[in-house]
């Protein structure tokens, strides 16, 4: 008997050590880690390049990049949410998409989120990136997407020809306000802050609409942002015309820009278009536009995109055209690993053209 009631007390013990600890286990953070490698073979050139080369490169289609993230249950639908994600470039094991990129400059920041949505503070996503990668066909490719290669990639080369939209595909010292999702519709709201002693400084400001409703969906953004976004990278890195020579002698110093587009799944073939307009504080213009398509095949899709701006302005002197049209196929390993093959001509007005190829393979982790 006495074993018993030994035996009844260290049960009794165990459970309350137990449930004293079980508030403490739920309000364990739960961190992930992440990531994807992207490693692609083949030749460039783009429109004002003088030569192609030979190239073993990173970011085919996705940039790479790892990272972590987490979440922290706080009770009542209340959760606590960080990420830290870095981009790399996996040809060579080098940090960052470029020299001076920034640790964290995918993601780096901190938040709450429940039934109102959520807010976070720190390095975001800017406003034109989600609508813009997810209405192409070739998605977040800085390599081969017609659409990104337009709006967010600058040409080192002899043609000048500066990205479309301003500011980096990040916002840092920023905060976001995501609403709740509305019959498939949410909404992001991003503020960033300028941190310059004495004045307001370099506030950019902006917004996007997402809304999937089964085949159908449809985007649009907003932007009013500086020329340069405060984020330390050597100038150059830092779009757009600002920073380059115009024929006029002007430098513009601030960018409104909007786009919208949407997509639709047929399951015989996915369908994609957008439209957008950058202004800018001097005689500066570019009206873009893009159409493209995915197609099943097997166990992969054919790819298929165009891009055109339309340049026109006296900061320039006469109008310019770009038009870039991609073509490819991804095929699925596994839901994780894929292999891909792109073909990409790239023309601008009183340019050498340029075609480029590749063949590569994306893993996610």
């Amino acid at each position: 008997m006495q074993q018993l009631k030994t035996g009844l007390k260290q049960v009794a013990f165990a459970a309350a050590i137990l449930a004293a600890a079980a508030p403490a286990a739920m309000a364990q953070t739960n961190v992930s880690v992440s990531g994807l490698v992207d490693v692609f073979a083949g030749k460039l050139r783009n429109a004002g390049d003088a030569n192609s080369r030979s190239v073993v490169n990173s970011g085919g289609m996705t940039t790479s990049w790892f990272g972590f993230k987490g979440s922290e249950d706080l009770g009542d639908g209340l959760k606590a949410n960080f990420q830290l994600t870095s981009f790399i470039q996996a040809d060579t094991g080098t940090q960052g998409r470029f020299p001076g990129d920034t640790l964290f400059s995918r993601d780096a920041n901190v938040g709450l989120s429940g039934s109102f949505g959520a807010f976070s503070l720190g390095r975001e996503l800017a406003p034109n990136f989600l609508p813009t990668i997810l209405f192409n066909p070739f998605g977040d490719s800085f390599t081969f997407s017609p659409l990104i290669l337009h709006t967010d990639v600058p040409l080192f080369n002899g043609s000048s020809w500066t990205n479309s939209v301003a500011s980096d595909t990040g916002w840092s010292n920023s905060i976001r306000y995501t609403t709740p999702n509305f019959g498939g519709l949410t909404a992001n709201l991003h503020y960033q802050f300028g941190e310059v002693a004495g004045s307001n400084g370099k506030n950019n400001v902006g917004l996007n609409l997402l809304y999937f409703g089964g085949p159908l969906a449809l985007t649009a953004f907003y932007h009013n942002a500086e020329i340069n976004n405060p984020l330390n990278v050597p100038v150059g890195n830092v779009q757009p015309a600002g920073n380059l020579p115009l024929p006029s002698g002007l430098s513009a110093a601030r960018q409104t820009a909007w786009m919208v587009g949407g997509s639709y799944d047929l399951k015989a073939a996915k369908l994609f278009a957008t439209y957008g307009q950058t202004s800018h504080d001097i005689d500066l213009d570019d009206k873009t536009t893009s159409l493209g398509a995915t197609v099943p095949a097997g166990p992969g899709k054919f790819l298929a995109a165009w891009a055109q701006t339309k340049r026109s302005g006296t900061a320039i002197g006469a109008d310019q055209k770009r038009n870039t049209t991609s073509i490819g196929y991804d095929y699925d390993m596994s839901r994780r690993t894929d292999l891909y093959a792109v073909f990409m001509n790239d023309r601008i007005t009183a340019q050498n053209n340029g075609n480029s190829f590749g063949v590569g393979i994306r893993h996610r982790f």
